[in-house]
This record gives structure tokens, C-alpha cells and sequence, in this order.
């Protein structure tokens, strides 16, 4: 059996403007287009529960099935 040294790792290397006193990059989840489509979906629903508040249920059901299968989904998949 043999045993044999493990060879000295370098550390990983960074790209450039990451040293010490850069601050590293954010990187976001959803761009700006996706929270925009997913504010107006909150502010669908929000208008959706408050006409259902009001006694229109018909109306309020069609606006809260936009809200939760149209705008939601393609705010989070587009």
C-alpha cells in the first residue's frame, strides 16, 4: 500500500476587484421585471379580496385567478 503526501492546494482564485477591500457583488434572485409583475399581482389580489369583501363574487373570483395563475407564475418564471 502506498502512501503518498497530499500535494499542496492553492487556494481558489478570485476574479479581479474582489480583493481585500472590494465588497463582493450582489446578485439577485428575481430581476427588477419580476418584481414589478409580482407587485402588481399583490396589489391584484389586494383589489380581488376587497371587491369580494364587498359582496361581488363573480368579479372577485375572475380578478383573484388572474391574480394567483396569471400574474404570480409569470412573475416568478419570466
Amino acid at each position: 500500500m502506498s502512501t503518498s503526501r497530499p500535494s499542496a492546494v492553492s487556494p481558489p482564485r478570485t476574479p479581479r476587484g474582489t480583493g481585500a477591500g472590494a465588497t463582493p457583488a450582489r446578485r439577485h434572485f428575481l430581476a427588477r421585471r419580476n418584481l414589478v409583475i409580482l407587485a402588481a399581482a399583490l396589489l391584484v389580489l389586494v383589489v380581488g379580496y376587497v371587491i369580494l369583501a364587498a359582496g361581488h363574487a363573480g368579479v372577485a373570483a375572475a380578478i383573484l385567478v388572474i391574480g394567483y395563475c396569471v400574474l404570480f407564475p409569470l412573475g416568478i418564471a419570466w
